[in-house]
């Protein structure tokens, strides 16, 4: 059975049906379908279209669809354009003219408009949910290890000793924004489409206000040819994702180089880390790597949603249902990928030795002998010179600055004098930067707590 036909003297071709057959991936959408079909047939019976026993019919054999569809047993047809139309052909068949009656007040243009803003709704809910297990993770890391001290880089040079913990923050801080934009986008989505019809609206007064409620969605949408086109919500929710793909495919790239010898301040679990086919002795990052993957294809995803949209004149039009074949793939995969990527986290081991002894090399503290000139009167754009001057002697001797004797640092300025050595250690760069944001300890344990506080509320949010 088709959801249409009437005006057609000849069977749609195979090569047409294999084409635009979506049930193959649009099969997702099931348990939204049934949801939206439920209210549509109260709201039919409230019209007087469809009487309470027909009513009961069909919210009979709708429970049964729902049992057969979770057990992987509905009797699908090769013919079966879509979720949509094997639904309603089921409904027709068990139950006649109860079921033939769905079709009016409905079209499928606004049917899988309100079924996709459904899945989004449920799937922002889901990753957000999976997010904040891994903001936890990198939470608790950041708590165990605070104090210890690690080199920070700009230019992945090193460049100024920072505390671990203040590293591990600024993950926090990316996702945080994340969760917003997954906020943003479940709330862009809370509109139901239903009454919109194919894009003119229907001539039978449903109560649109009543079916948006029995669905959950907190309003009812104000135009129905922007209703039926419009796919802003889904772009909405794929950005979300590919920020926050971006931001963990920066953190799997530090993982991927932290848990390299050349690095070594990380030692990935086992259960974490995959092997070579070749190589007896390689321990791979390959779950940092795919997620890398990961944040391209979500970028491609958003891109292809975007170039699709850009060429639609109004109202709706069939390139439309390619919105959701790759929506689903990379959300089930991305799921997939946070929730491996959180296990990395949480089993893999910290070297904090390592970490403070890289944080001893490079003169990273080049910028507190200019600020400490500063504090003695000398012009930053001097102290600058000097400190540089400092760093050349190093270089050529083969030492770092605190082993530079202290004749050698006042020749190069007067006003450098014994107390230079307490300012020159990576202990004491960290903690002169006591200020709201900076790695200070005393800063960072701060910043912790408030993460935790976010955390808990933010939990309490997206509670199921």
């Amino acid at each position: 059975m088709k959801l249409w036909g009437g005006r057609f003297s000849k069977e749609m071709s195979g090569d047409t049906l294999a084409f635009t057959r979506s049930l193959d991936f649009d099969l997702k959408l099931w348990p939204y379908d049934l949801a939206v079909t439920r209210v549509h047939a109260a709201a039919l019976n409230l019209c007087g279209l469809l009487s309470d026993e027909e009513l009961r019919s069909v919210q009979e054999a709708l429970e049964a669809m729902e049992s057969e569809l979770e057990e992987g047993i509905f009797p699908f047809r090769p013919d079966d354009e879509d979720i949509h139309t094997a639904v309603e052909r089921e409904l027709v068949e068990r139950i006649g003219e109860a079921g033939a009656r769905l079709r009016a007040a409905r079209s499928r243009n606004d049917q899988v408009a309100a079924d996709m803003r459904l899945y989004v709704k449920k799937e922002s809910a889901a990753v957000a949910r999976l997010l904040l297990a891994l903001c936890e993770a990198l939470l608790e890391k950041a708590e165990a290890h605070l104090g210890v001290i690690m080199p920070g880089f700009t230019h992945l040079q090193p460049a100024q000793p920072i505390l671990l913990s203040h590293h591990l923050h600024a993950y926090l801080e990316m996702l945080r924004r994340d969760l917003e934009r997954l906020r943003e986008a479940k709330r862009r989505a809370d509109v139901c489409p239903l009454g919109s019809g194919a894009l003119a609206g229907v001539t039978f007064p449903l109560d649109r206000r009543l079916m948006a409620e029995e669905l959950g969605f907190a309003a009812i949408s104000a135009n129905s040819v922007d209703a039926v086109s419009d796919r802003d919500f889904l772009a909405d929710f794929l950005y979300a994702l590919c920020m926050a793909s971006v931001h963990m495919s920066r953190l799997c790239e530090e993982l991927v180089l932290w848990s390299s010898p050349l690095f070594g301040l990380l030692e990935l679990d086992d259960a974490y880390a995959t092997g070579s086919s070749l190589m007896p002795q390689k321990k791979n990052p390959d779950i940092a790597e795919l997620m890398r993957g990961r944040a391209a294809r979500a970028i491609g995803t958003l891109q292809q949603l975007l170039a699709l949209l850009k060429g639609l004149p109004l109202a709706y039009n069939r390139d439309l249902q390619e919105d959701k074949e790759a929506t689903f793939s990379l959300v089930e995969g991305l799921k997939r990928g946070i929730r491996a990527l959180t296990g990395m986290i949480v089993t893999m081991g910290l070297d904090s030795a390592r970490m403070r002894e890289l944080a001893s090399r490079g003169y990273l503290t080049a910028t507190d002998l200019a600020d400490y000139l500063v504090r003695k009167g000398v012009p930053f754009l001097r102290a600058h010179e000097v400190a540089g001057k400092a760093v050349s002697m190093c270089v050529g001797r083969g030492v770092e600055l605190s082993e530079l004797p202290l004749e050698d640092l006042t020749s190069l300025h007067p006003a450098i004098g014994d107390d230079i050595y307490d300012h020159i250690r990576a202990e004491a760069s960290v903690e002169m930067r006591d200020l709201p944001g900076g790695t200070a300890t005393r800063q960072v344990r701060e910043a912790l707590r408030r993460a935790r506080e976010w955390l808990e509320e933010e939990m309490e949010y997206w509670r199921e």
